[in-house]
């Protein structure tokens, strides 16, 4: 059920009285829900640090998640934190302005992590891998300052899928953003709530609730980057087969050791003759076809 306009919070104030908007929404919410409740992430009490970058996927989060919190859902509070990382021409008023008028507890960091990147990768190399790494180092310490067991991200459902690939296809390796993990020093927790939700219904939220979105000039401005190009075939996938996306994300949800090639995952030596491995592999095929 959606509310009144007097009944939500303001950040859903303004929002589309249309049938569209209203499922949207819903599906949105209930996505999220899910992925919360399926990987365990509710700590009750806690403090959770959400990032906030400017772009579509982290206010949808930031909605959905005080929406969560508002219908008892949700029983963590919640810190946005935006970490202005020193880019060029970075609107900085944009966001501390949006999150006043929204009434969302927040912390405005300025870090020039721009300047190391820009220093420190060679012309023509991509940004991406030391941008990300300076960045969460920094959301780390804040999570800490602010007593949060969690940082949480904007990451979405094609977000994981172009990692998976990217890792497939330049790294060697099966491995993608898993919803939730702990850091390496082994006190915080990483959350990707928005697991399950398709980066177009992120897209379509932001729009219609008009929220200030900021571009990444820093990783915009590069062209042909892998990820892009791990995007492009994707989309090209799911125009030739509308729904292929959604396959391929059931597809890391159920994953069989047994019929992959990594003995660390599965005592292939150890494998005995009477198991009914090859006679499951042959009748789960045509299901998949």
């Amino acid at each position: 059920m959606l509310d009144d306009l007097d009944d939500i919070h303001p950040l859903f104030h303004g929002a589309p009285s249309t049938a569209s908007f209203k499922k949207l929404r819903k599906r949105i919410v209930r996505q999220t829900r899910e992925a919360i409740e399926q990987y365990g992430m509710i700590e009750r009490g806690t403090r959770w640090l959400v990032c906030l970058s400017g772009g579509k996927d982290s206010y949808t989060l930031l909605a959905v998640l005080h929406e969560l919190k508002w219908r008892g859902l949700l029983p963590v509070d919640l810190l946005a934190c935006n970490l202005d990382q020193g880019q060029p021409n970075f609107p900085a008023t944009v966001l501390p302005e949006f999150l006043e008028k929204m009434g969302v507890e927040h912390r405005i960091e300025y870090q020039d992590t721009y300047s190391v990147v820009k220093e420190k990768v060679p012309a023509g190399r991509t940004y991406c891998a030391l941008c990300s790494r300076l960045r969460r180092g920094n959301l780390y310490r804040i999570a800490r300052e602010e007593g949060c067991s969690a940082v949480v991200l904007g990451h979405h459902r094609d977000d994981i899928l172009e990692t998976f690939f990217m890792n497939l296809f330049h790294g060697g390796r099966l491995a993608t953003m898993p919803p939730k993990l702990v850091n390496e020093e082994g006190d915080l927790f990483v959350y990707r709530p928005l697991a399950h939700v398709a980066e177009e219904d992120c897209e379509k939220f932001a729009r219609a609730m008009n929220y200030p979105i900021i571009p990444c000039d820093l990783c915009g401005s590069q062209d042909g980057l892998q990820r892009q190009q791990v995007k492009q075939i994707l989309d090209q996938w799911e125009k030739n087969s509308p729904g292929r996306r959604q396959v391929m994300f059931r597809a890391l949800m159920n994953i069989r050791p047994s019929h992959m090639l990594d003995p660390k995952l599965f005592d292939f030596a150890g494998l005995i003759r009477g198991s009914a491995q090859f006679e499951q592999i042959e009748t789960e095929i045509p299901k998949l076809r």
